[in-house]
């Protein structure tokens, strides 16, 4: 697979609706083994991700979501949601063995929180970059109720919810102009 930077950042958009065209699980699965190997703080893999692709399980998401989030949940073949779990260190012993790192979070809630929200924000950053260089289309969202989310989804784990993104073929009619970013001297620093 050869990929240019186009494919995966400046010609890739942000999608706001989907083509009716099915995401096998071979390709899901193919993006897990892609994503996996993105690097994490003590390699901790604190993301979780449940491909949302049945009805029952669309419309129990899209009692989740936001109301300008409904359609591009209903249209996407398939919506991720991205959860972090919160007892990540519990497999540090395996992810992580040449150190003692679950001592490191064990009893400091503080210390977990951040560890698995910084590291599965980076995980869900992953797995749209593979999302892409399979040729599939993203639409992260962060437009939901986060208690309901991880009640319907997530109930009885250590597991909450980071963020959702859609997938699938973008609908090319329903892409937005491109909006402008921040320019090098306006985002960054050199010390």
């Amino acid at each position: 697979m050869h990929l240019t930077t186009e494919q995966l950042f400046t010609e890739a958009r942000t999608q706001n609706g989907y083509l009716d065209e099915a995401v096998s699980d071979a390709t899901l699965e193919r993006l897990y083994d892609l994503l996996k190997w993105g690097p994490t703080a003590a390699n901790s893999c604190p993301a979780r991700f449940t491909f949302v692709r049945s009805a029952a399980a669309k419309e129990r998401l899209i009692a989740c979501m936001n109301p300008g989030n409904v359609q591009k949940v209903r249209e996407a073949p398939v919506t991720v949601i991205v959860g972090m779990d919160m007892a990540f260190f519990e497999k540090l012993p395996k992810l992580f063995p040449h150190a003692d790192a679950r001592s490191w979070f064990v009893g400091k809630p503080a210390a977990i929180e951040a560890t698995a929200f910084r590291n599965s924000s980076l995980q869900g950053g992953y797995m749209i970059l593979a999302a892409r260089a399979l040729g599939l289309d993203c639409g992260p969202m962060s437009g939901f109720d986060a208690e309901k989310m991880d009640a319907s989804f997530w109930s009885g784990t250590a597991v909450k919810t980071n963020f959702v993104c859609a997938l699938g073929r973008g609908d090319p009619a329903k892409v937005f102009a491109r909006n402008p970013r921040l320019a090098f001297d306006e985002a960054c620093r050199l010390e």
